[in-house]
């Protein structure tokens, strides 16, 4: 129940909404967390409060408001004043249930990203452990290159080729199989650490 001079803006998709009436309480989220928004009538006026309870659930809001404890002490943002900022055209996934049909969560990443926070999680951790690399090889003195993604010449042991046509060129590309071709000329042409 305490009560602060703090005042912030914040922005976010816009999770859940409690309450009717007079008093509301929202919750609104990004890549950062999740906030709890307290909406009143007599802060809001009428016709402001009725335009933010008419918001859908998904649609991207900036918030300014002034920062509380609750009384059951969740961290709070009362709201003074609001704008949409992106507005969400087909409601997320069910938040009791989340996403649970492995073929829309990998064809639609989009709504399992919003639906899943282990997934959101995943993608943040990969970033994490892939830029951990990049600064221990860089540290080791490695170049990072970038290699082809289509060769005139295939490349790839075993595996059969995918074969395209480059109209412009007039001549047939392969999709690259492994990096190793190009990663040998770089170090036959002295960057020995690739």
């Amino acid at each position: 129940g305490e009560d602060s001079d703090a005042r912030y803006r914040v922005a976010g998709r816009l999770h859940a909404r409690r309450g009717q009436g007079r008093m509301a309480f929202l919750d609104l989220d990004d890549r950062s967390g999740r906030i709890q928004l307290q909406a009143k009538v007599d802060v809001l006026g009428e016709e402001r409060m009725e335009r933010l309870l008419e918001l859908d659930l998904g649609d991207i809001v900036g918030i300014d408001g002034l920062a509380f404890r609750s009384k059951r002490g969740e961290l709070t943002l009362r709201v003074e004043d609001f704008a949409l900022l992106a507005k969400s055209l087909r409601p997320p996934p069910d938040k009791f249930h989340g996403l649970q049909d492995t073929e829309t969560r990998f064809r639609h990443r989009e709504q399992d990203l919003i639906a899943n926070e282990e997934t959101r999680s995943v993608f943040v951790t990969r970033a994490n452990v892939i830029s951990a690399m990049r600064r221990y090889l860089d540290a080791e003195g490695f170049v990072e290159v970038e290699t082809p993604v289509l060769q005139p010449i295939y490349g790839g042991a075993a595996a059969r080729p995918f074969v395209t046509h480059h109209n412009t060129l007039d001549m047939p590309l392969f999709l690259r199989i492994a990096d190793e071709l190009y990663l040998k000329r770089l170090i036959v042409g002295g960057l020995e650490r690739v």
